[in-house]
């Protein structure tokens, strides 16, 4: 995907193939490229990642600064560990402390934690549970790559 004037995003490091290796919609996709790149005019402090659409000949994007891509990878490995946990003691969520857990960021902290305002928690979170393990294969190799490199850069 090329990136245009009216985007600003000066793409510096992209996936050309993610239509092909997209989850479980790899080849059925709308999402055909990602891209790591700066948008000096809107953020100028940010590394941005973009999910590149194609529709009907017109291109698209949704932009995430660096920091909340993390942010969802740390989201996405604290709830499957969470899930793990909930599924060895048969219980996925007590209604009385939805607490996760509590992650240490910049000073702050993020609390992770089971959405009890959700009225269809019961039957949505055996559906999320079902959704992870389905997908389980699939997150687990990119958990397994994630480790690697954070290994090689030292973490």
């Amino acid at each position: 995907m090329k990136s245009t004037e009216e985007q600003h995003h000066k793409t510096i490091i992209k996936v050309e193939n993610y239509d092909q290796i997209d989850g479980r919609n790899a080849l059925h996709t709308d999402a055909k490229s990602l891209s790591l790149g700066l948008d000096p005019e809107k953020n100028p402090n940010d590394i941005i990642g973009k999910i590149w659409h194609e529709n009907d000949d017109a291109c698209s994007a949704e932009e995430l600064p660096l920091t909340r891509i993390l942010d969802m990878a740390i989201l996405t490995a604290q709830s499957s560990l969470y899930f793990q946990e909930a599924y060895r003691h048969e219980k996925f969520y007590d209604p009385e402390n939805p607490l996760i857990d509590i992650i240490g960021l910049q000073g702050n902290r993020m609390t992770v934690e089971v959405d009890t305002d959700n009225p269809d928690l019961d039957e949505d979170i055996l559906a999320f549970y079902d959704t992870l393990q389905k997908n389980g294969e699939l997150i687990g190799e990119r958990f397994k790559i994630l480790k690697r490199l954070l290994e090689d850069l030292g973490y």
